[in-house]
């Protein structure tokens, strides 16, 4: 009997697997980071075919680490960076171009263009999403007006488009041998062209932004067997039964499946989610609205959610640009080294202000330097931004949903940061709770694909498995919260309208 789910974690710094027991309990993990392609200020890219390379070892790795094979494995499950963009020629099975990154901000002027017509809004109430570089629509989009060849072969039926969930999948099940072109919902949500109603693609969309319907992958619900792995692979025959995207599989791994849950994870970016179950609310405070969930023929729930571009890259940045760091770690070190931010406030705004200021313009900016500060300041202003950036979503949550927040579950890479997580609860003013199982994104693909297969009866048996680990209460007086909140405030007003015809 296959005792043990593996989940494929493909995320913007490294892919990963994991494999999990029938309690959520991690038994073990293959990593293996690929590398940020930066080609001009602003551009963010990454080589797919290094991406799939690297999901085939970290599969190795997870299954001789336990001492498994394919047959102790009942189903393999997707999580992944969601608006990350790769078109690929699917008889030859190689991309076109290299993975452009959702942090990318090279289509601006496509995004310009297409506000012309309507505003950035234009297409909001069918999509729940704003014009924004972010999303992949604009990508596939400079992809086919800019690589030589693109077009021509995309209007030819030649060409395939997936985010990183549908490029494993297609190659995990045979590639140009009858790989299996799919994406989840949750994934389709983060394009553009997927109306939120139907959860089909809009053909007007697609028009618009003039890319051909045969490049899409076809919406399928979050837990279903799309297809079993090729016979060369490890996993050979095991059914691929789940895929989220990566902050909806979190909020699943959180075991937030009803309405008023919510999760921040805490990551490359920052994404907090919120579950409003099967009714879709529009924000009016600059939150997105997309797809929390859909299992197989079930309904599909719905959720608000803040994103927030720059966050542990934040950290990596300090790190790689600025060598103030040698590990990430140390920047805890550094920061508990001083009392305070020495009044230094870092904005990092460095793909522009996403939720909810949704400001392309600004840029990244550290503010309040005397010659008191020193990089021990500007690593604890780092960690404070974090916390910031997730106190304006909630702020933002609270206003939609009408009723404030009580407590805020958290997870990802930062959370093991206790210095940050007190900060996060002092600044919000609840507490702020992590669990046993910090791994959720993974998790919760894992939960998805189980699911599919009768490993996991229903969500009770994922229910039970969650469990608290540690609460961080609140000790920061409130003025002192206020007047941080402040001066925070006033150093997003500084990063605006940084970008002209002359700065991009």
């Amino acid at each position: 009997m296959a005792d043990y789910i593996l989940a494929i974690d493909q995320g913007t710094t490294s892919s990963r697997a994991i494999i999990f027991d029938r309690k959520g309990n991690i038994i073990s993990t293959g990593q293996k980071e690929h590398e940020q392609i930066l080609p001009k200020a602003g551009w963010v890219e990454h080589d797919p075919s290094e991406i799939w390379a690297n999901v085939q070892e970290v599969i190795g790795l997870a299954l001789s680490r336990a001492d498994l094979t394919r047959h102790d494995i009942a189903a393999v499950g997707i999580t992944n960076q969601r608006e990350t963009a790769v078109v690929w020629d699917k008889t030859t099975g190689k991309p076109v171009y290299n993975a452009i990154v959702w942090q990318d901000t090279r289509t601006q002027d496509i995004v310009d263009r297409l506000a012309a017509d309507g505003g950035v809004e234009r297409f909001k109430p069918v999509v729940g999403l704003p014009l924004a570089t972010y999303f992949s629509g604009t990508k596939i989009a400079w992809i086919l007006e800019n690589v030589e060849g693109a077009r021509e072969k995309a209007e030819a039926g030649d060409l395939l488009f997936g985010t990183t969930d549908t490029w494993v999948l297609w190659n995990l099940t045979g590639g140009t041998d009858g790989g299996v072109h799919a994406t989840d919902v949750t994934n389709a949500s983060r394009t553009m062209f997927m109306d939120l109603e139907t959860l089909q693609w809009r053909d007007d969309i697609l028009e618009a932004f003039g890319v051909p319907k045969s490049m899409m992958p076809s919406i399928r619900s979050s837990s279903e067997v799309y297809g079993a792995a090729e016979d060369s692979s490890l996993l050979r025959e095991t059914p691929i039964a789940g895929i989220l995207g990566d902050q909806q599989a979190a909020t699943f791994g959180q075991a937030a499946f009803n309405t008023g849950e919510s999760k921040n994870t805490y990551g490359t970016g920052c994404f907090l989610i919120f579950n409003t179950g099967e009714e879709i609310v529009h924000s009016k405070n600059g939150l997105l609205t997309t797809v929390g969930y859909k299992l197989g023929d079930g309904p599909t729930h719905y959720a608000l959610e803040g994103s927030i571009a720059v966050t542990g890259s934040l950290i990596q940045w300090l790190r790689d640009q600025l060598g103030i760091i040698d590990s990430a770690p140390q920047v805890e070190e550094l920061a508990d080294k001083v009392e305070d931010n020495g009044g230094v406030y870092i904005v990092p705004a460095f793909s522009g202000l996403f939720a909810p200021y949704w400001r392309p313009d600004a840029r990244g900016a550290i503010v309040g330097l005397t010659r008191y500060a020193n990089k021990n300041h500007i690593a604890r202003a780092a960690l404070e931004a974090v916390a910031f950036q997730t106190r304006d979503v909630i702020d933002a949550v609270n206003a939609d949903a009408g009723v404030d927040l009580t407590e805020l579950k958290v997870d990802g890479g930062m959370v093991a940061n206790d210095a940050l997580m007190q900060f996060q609860a002092d600044v919000l003013g609840v507490p702020v709770v992590r669990p046993v199982v910090a791994e959720t994104t993974a998790l919760g693909a894992a939960y998805a694909a189980g699911l599919a297969v009768g490993f996991w009866s229903g969500l009770d048996d994922l229910s039970a498995n969650w469990q608290e680990d540690r609460r961080w209460e609140p000790t920061l007086d409130e003025g002192e919260r206020d007047r941080q909140l402040r001066l925070w405030r006033k150093a997003v007003n500084k990063s605006m309208d940084w970008v002209d015809d002359d700065v991009k």
